[in-house]
């Protein structure tokens, strides 16, 4: 049970260091919260007060984490009801608050630059820098506010070839990737202006 009762504590440490990162990211009105239960079982081999709960490797606790994004309702498991751009801001929410102890190599957030405006996407890359110090991060954005505060800029096209749709994906030097954040600024008509708005995106 000691191991129970140090999960319940850091439970209440995580939410509160989640939640304050969700705000941060563009869900002000977030409830997030972690739900620590224990599954009794007669064939259980972990006993506590006369009670037989289950157990695996990881113990006796079920974990998991609820949420809710919207005012007035309540919060319900995470992978029930979260949106994919907002599954990937809680996620780099959670990465940012565990970066320290999570020993996963690479991660992967796509669509994180849903339904979010451009002072909430700078937060957003400030973050996904934080977290890039300790973890190897690929990011799918369309929102230059991201691409430009990346180490590296990749560039996914498809082309047709032989009445085939391939997809290529290639590293972009420094010159295109101006030209490309350009794009993502005004659309594929580039003016100097423009040109010039996505060099100090990049420079700040």
């Amino acid at each position: 049970m000691d191991l129970s009762e140090k999960r319940n504590i850091l439970a209440i440490e995580l939410e509160k260091s989640t939640l304050s990162i969700l705000k941060e990211l563009g869900l002000p009105n977030s409830e997030f919260s972690i739900q620590i239960r224990q599954l009794e079982s007669k064939k259980g081999f972990v006993k506590h007060e006369n009670i037989t709960y289950a157990a695996t490797k990881n113990g006796i606790d079920q974990v998991e984490f609820y949420i809710s994004t919207n005012p007035g309702e309540p919060p319900k498991p995470l992978a029930k009801i979260a949106s994919g751009g907002e599954v990937s801001r809680i996620m780099l929410a959670l990465k940012s608050v565990l970066a320290d102890a999570d020993e996963i190599p690479v991660l992967v957030f796509d669509e994180i630059d849903t339904g979010i405006s451009g002072r909430i996407a700078r937060v957003v890359g400030g973050q996904l820098q934080n977290v890039s110090e300790k973890h190897q991060i690929i990011c799918i954005t369309h929102l230059p506010q991201i691409a430009s505060m990346g180490n590296a800029h990749y560039c996914v096209e498809k082309s047709i070839v032989d009445n085939r749709s391939q997809t290529h994906i290639r590293l972009l030097s420094q010159e295109e990737r101006v030209s490309e954040i350009a794009k993502l600024l005004s659309g594929e008509e580039t003016t100097e202006s423009v040109m010039q708005s996505a060099k100090e995106l990049l420079e700040s």
